[in-house]
């Protein structure tokens, strides 16, 4: 049965680095104990803002088997998106995250492939794919995985690669071999809280959410806060500064996903052409990607709160 398990897990790592996936890695579906405490202060703290949805589902979130009937085995996933070309200099800027088709759709479907090999290898699998879009602690998981720490700006840091990937998970009725965490890399250096713009990450490993870039971009959808005026280093949508400041991040490297590229007007886009956007230019641009959660209205609101008074 041991041999099963081994071969098994071989198996989901190798078909998941043919569909392109960074890296895999497995760990036992269980309770996350020491990420209750922190969860619970977070929430308690505010730190959420107005994303009243991370105070639903807290038993879930921090246990997959109450999620998924059954489940035996979490499998975090990292696709990369760092991409090969970054905005011109004089430009609003949006998340790399956000420059292709929206991650959701692209990685769902690979996961999907994925858990269709392991049923026709394994047989009968149950499980569920998951895309940052259900209670479940992706950070923690693959940490717990093995595929990385939780730095000081509480993003997934690796040495080879940095932080500019996607984490997604498969979870699985299928006992399997798992991995073990890797340790912190971080040591004393502390980038990406002196180059946040909005002072969001609060203490190390800790980030106040009500005060990020991304948040205020993104999530928000109430009138943008006065005195954040002239603190968003020119983010229009999302916000990349603690990544683009890290240390690890100097190994990224471009990823291969045709569907990740970029609509090549964005890249060229000035801070004239942003200020001058139409809905058409904007359904052009972003027809499939993330930044479509701001729809137009949202994306005027963020270009207008960028401009000096």
């Amino acid at each position: 049965m041991i041999e099963n398990k081994s071969r098994y897990a071989e198996f989901i790592k190798s078909e998941a680095r043919r569909l392109g996936f960074l890296s895999c890695g497995i760990s036992k579906a269980g309770f996350l104990e020491q990420e209750a405490p922190r969860l619970e202060t977070w929430l308690n703290n505010q730190h959420h803002g107005r994303m009243a949805y991370m105070e639903n589902h807290f038993d879930k979130r921090l246990d997959p088997t109450r999620l998924v009937e059954g489940s035996k085995s979490v499998v975090s996933l990292l696709l990369n998106y760092y991409p090969s070309e970054s905005q011109a200099a004089d430009s609003y800027k949006i998340s790399k995250y956000a420059y292709g088709q929206d991650y959701h759709f692209v990685i769902k479907e690979k996961l999907k492939e994925l858990l269709h090999a392991i049923q026709t290898e394994i047989g009968e699998v149950g499980g569920r794919a998951f895309v940052d879009s259900a209670p479940v602690l992706d950070k923690a998981w693959a940490a717990k995985s093995g595929l990385g720490w939780i730095g000081k700006n509480a993003n997934l840091l690796t040495r080879q690669t940095g932080s500019f990937y996607f984490i997604a998970e498969l979870i699985l009725d299928l006992e399997l071999e798992y991995d073990h965490a890797v340790t912190d890399h971080c040591g004393s250096c502390t980038a990406c809280i002196d180059a946040c713009p909005t002072d969001a990450i609060v203490a190390p490993y800790v980030v106040d959410g009500s005060k990020c870039i991304s948040y205020f971009t993104i999530e928000l959808k109430d009138n943008l806060p006065a005195e954040m005026k002239g603190r968003f280093d020119d983010w229009a949508f999302g916000c990349d500064v603690c990544q683009d400041v890290c240390p690890w991040n100097r190994f990224s490297k471009a990823h291969q996903e045709p569907l990740f590229n970029p609509h090549p007007d964005l890249l060229s886009m000035s801070k004239k052409d942003w200020q001058e956007i139409t809905e058409d230019t904007f359904r052009k641009v972003f027809k499939d990607s993330a930044v479509n959660r701001t729809k137009f209205e949202g994306l005027k609101r963020n270009i207008d709160f960028l401009q000096p008074e």
